[in-house]
């Protein structure tokens, strides 16, 4: 178990050299239209939304090993379609298989590291640990988003290329873990969804479920529509040949700010609480977006440099929040179920999004600014509402852990 504590950091770093991620957009946009891109990013979304609860269920049914193992080809398969893609069909076929690898990690992972760390009696150092693999994802970042924004000056098609040889590499640091001891459901008993049903029927669950909902759309926000703004921004200036270095460069500095804000993290958290720590890191997500919505000046681009700090103030506690609460046999699919619903609302609004958006070869400001304008509204309403019943929701309150075994 200490052995998979160790390893898991680097299966996050394998998994998150994603090469593509600064130029997806340029690419399809290039090749197809905007709005099939920000369709792309959707069924992207969409593909995840179908697997993730079925595949969480497996991951508590068949183990943890296999299905990190099988997130990792799925990872490979799906880049190596986008690269020898031509088409929207290819592409999307390729994005679904992308889906279908995130599927299999999500939930899974972060269940690999709590019961790795139960079972040699260190569930204490989960806050730490996931803080430590949350660095080491976005060191990940960081690297192939500089090297793929470099990359992409010669080719789109090396990025993904590229992002395949990373996840099969993560499959081979999955097949080098031991399966953690946990209680594992031939099938899906009473017991079992009686399970997820007294985990939805903790208020503070409620609270963390409606809050990780809204932080997964918005920290993405940037992540789609951050690269048709830069493009815009350096046409501004004559530079718009230069738009995939730039975005690969901004999600470098992005990533890098990020590890530095994770290094204070848990004494932030210790000195102004839970509740005031996922308040504080969604309102900076509410107003990186305002920001965006406000100006298109390419001054603008410096604030996407801390698109990803809010995350690493927040994904670490979360996590940490709600792992004790949960019992093995529903761990993945509970976390599972909490990740789908974030994308599900996320996939709805940008399918309506596209809908919204001019069928011309750039996404002009005067689209971005509409659609982002409805999405700050949307976060100030779920802020407010959060941070009025975060108190009755026990947030701050430590709770007994969960029991695992059916009669729990």
């Amino acid at each position: 178990m200490a052995r998979n504590v160790r390893l898991y950091p680097w299966f996050k770093f394998a998994q998150s050299l994603l090469f593509w991620q600064a130029v997806w957009f340029l690419y399809f946009q290039q090749t197809l239209s905007p709005a099939a891109a920000i369709a792309m990013y959707a069924v992207y979304d969409v593909s995840v939304t179908v697997l993730e609860v079925p595949l969480g269920l497996l991951s508590d049914k068949i183990g943890r090993k296999r299905t990190l193992i099988a997130a990792g080809l799925s990872g490979a398969a799906g880049s190596m379609l986008i690269a020898l893609g031509d088409s929207f069909l290819i592409f999307a076929l390729g994005q679904a298989v992308i889906g279908a690898g995130a599927a299999f990690a999500s939930g899974t992972d972060s269940a690999t590291l709590y019961e790795s760390l139960a079972a040699a009696g260190r569930e204490d150092e989960v806050e730490a640990e996931e803080t430590r693999a949350l660095q080491h994802s976005l060191w990940g970042f960081a690297i192939s988003a500089a090297v793929g924004g470099a990359v992409a000056l010669w080719s789109f098609e090396a990025t993904f290329w590229a992002a395949a040889v990373a996840m099969l590499v993560s499959a081979v640091i999955a097949l080098s873990l031991t399966e953690p001891p946990h209680q594992m459901e031939s099938d899906i008993p009473t017991e079992t969804r009686a399970a997820l049903r007294a985990a939805l029927n903790q208020p503070v669950l409620r609270w963390i479920f409606v809050l990780a909902v809204a932080m997964y759309g918005f920290s993405h926000l940037p992540f789609v529509f951050g690269q048709p703004f830069i493009a815009a921004a350096l046409s501004e200036v004559g530079l718009s040949a230069e738009a995939t270095l730039v975005s690969g460069g901004v999600s470098s500095v992005m990533m890098g700010l990020s590890v530095v804000a994770s290094l204070f993290a848990l004494r932030l958290r210790g000195r102004i609480g839970l509740t005031r720590m996922l308040l504080l890191a969604f309102g900076m997500q509410i107003c990186l977006i305002l920001v965006l919505t406000i100006t298109q000046s390419w001054i603008a681009i410096a604030v996407l440099f801390l698109r990803i700090v809010p995350d690493a103030l927040s994904q670490p506690f979360k996590m940490g929040r709600i792992q004790p609460l949960l019992r093995d046999e529903v761990r993945a699919t509970y976390v599972s179920m909490q990740s789908l619903a974030g994308k599900l609302a996320f996939s709805i609004s940008l399918l309506i999004a596209a809908g919204s958006a001019s069928d011309v070869a750039e996404m002009p400001h005067a689209d971005i600014q509409m659609i982002l304008g409805w999405y700050v509204a949307a976060g100030l309403v779920i802020w407010t509402g959060l941070a009025l019943t975060a108190r009755r929701a026990g947030v701050d309150v430590k709770s007994q852990p969960a029991v695992s075994g059916a009669g729990s």
